[in-house]
């Protein structure tokens, strides 16, 4: 992206930031015409798509007469390469409805790159992965979210005319997908049962036997983690005055032990879901341990992907199916009694102590 792109970019998501913002002080609904002429329009002129140019941007498109149309397709050399499906931006994007029908349709035609967005969140997806519709989802943003500008501007430039046309996207999807496959591959060794990992450690330390090794294994809180890869070169080093600054408005990530000290989840908690007619359950204890199918998992994440493995088996080359347990797992609300997604406790938490605060044990 050159610096005038980048600099007509960074002005376009703060304007939109602005009007996001006042729609919703006003606690009123624009409506999906209004969401994309106001919200969603100017973001991808500003990508340096001309919208009035026919052969290269088409609103409600149709490959049939008889199909659902598709708010907009995006074309390279004539033939389609994007499609953006739109919503209003009071609506939430989680219905699995609108992505596995605009999945569906983008694999029909071939088109591999699909957008989901309500003018303020956008879920990139890839149609042509050999995996759930979950695992699909390449990255999401928000454009109201301020602290995460650099992510957004970087993510939204893989969607832009240029960007498209150099497929920068599907090589940076390829080490997505191959760094979520291994992350899934260490995350069953750390916590499979079998006992491989503690024959490895035996091996370093064989002074200790393997039932203590595997009894400090299970007392351990491993996480795996990969950085986003850049979509660009390196920027030169900064100053370290600037690093820290950045380093500070880094999120920090929510977990149950975090929810259980601010006393928002009173272990034990009983979760639970409707999955492909089967009804899972599983127990959130004092120690943030998650219970499922009588194995204990450190995660939400890895109890969900197990969860969904019983009923479906594991995509080809994983362990399970990746899978996000905060929207997954429910709980019944102690006031109302209704079935809520336990991801309602964690934005409560952030409500509350922000994404760097962190609440002290029996607060």
């Amino acid at each position: 992206m050159t610096e005038q792109n980048r600099a007509r970019l960074l002005g376009t998501l703060s304007r939109v930031r602005k009007r996001i913002e006042q729609v919703k002080a006003r606690r009123e609904s624009i409506g999906e015409q209004n969401t994309k002429s106001t919200l969603i329009d100017p973001i991808l002129t500003a990508l340096g798509w001309d919208l009035e140019e026919l052969e290269e941007v088409c609103r409600e498109f149709k490959r049939k007469p008889q199909d659902n149309p598709v708010d907009y397709a995006f074309f390279m050399l004539r033939s389609p390469c994007l499609f953006v499906e739109a919503k209003a931006l009071d609506r939430e994007l989680y219905d699995r409805k609108w992505i596995s029908q605009i999945l569906s349709y983008a694999t029909v035609v071939g088109v591999e790159w699909c957008v989901l967005t309500n003018g303020d969140e956008y879920r990139i997806y890839n149609s042509h992965a050999t995996v759930d519709v979950d695992e699909k989802l390449f990255r999401t943003i928000r454009i109201s979210d301020e602290a995460q500008e650099k992510y957004t501007l970087d993510t939204l430039d893989l969607l832009s005319k240029d960007k498209m046309g150099e497929k920068l996207i599907n090589t940076l999807w390829k080490a997505h997908f191959i760094d979520h496959r291994v992350k899934a591959a260490l995350i069953d060794i750390l916590h499979n049962e079998d006992g491989a990992l503690a024959r490895l450690v035996r091996k370093k330390l064989p002074g200790l036997s393997r039932a203590d090794i595997r009894d400090s294994l299970g007392r351990g809180d491993f996480r795996v983690d990969f950085p986003v890869i850049p979509t660009r070169e390196p920027a030169k080093p900064q100053a370290p005055h600037k690093a820290e600054k950045r380093d500070k408005k880094a999120p920090v990530g929510v977990n149950l032990t975090d929810l259980i000290n601010a006393g928002l989840l009173k272990p034990p908690l009983d979760l639970e879901t409707a999955y492909r007619k089967a009804t899972l359950k599983a127990i959130v204890q004092a120690d943030g341990a998650v219970i499922y199918g009588g194995a204990s998992y450190s995660s939400l994440s890895t109890a969900a992907g197990m969860a969904r493995k019983s009923i479906i088996g594991a995509p080809p080359g994983q362990t399970y199916p990746q899978t996000n347990g905060w929207t997954f797992w429910k709980y019944h609300d102690p006031q109302t009694g209704e079935l809520k997604e336990i991801d309602a406790l964690r934005q409560a938490y952030l409500k509350k102590y922000g994404k760097g605060g962190r609440a002290l044990k029996g607060a």
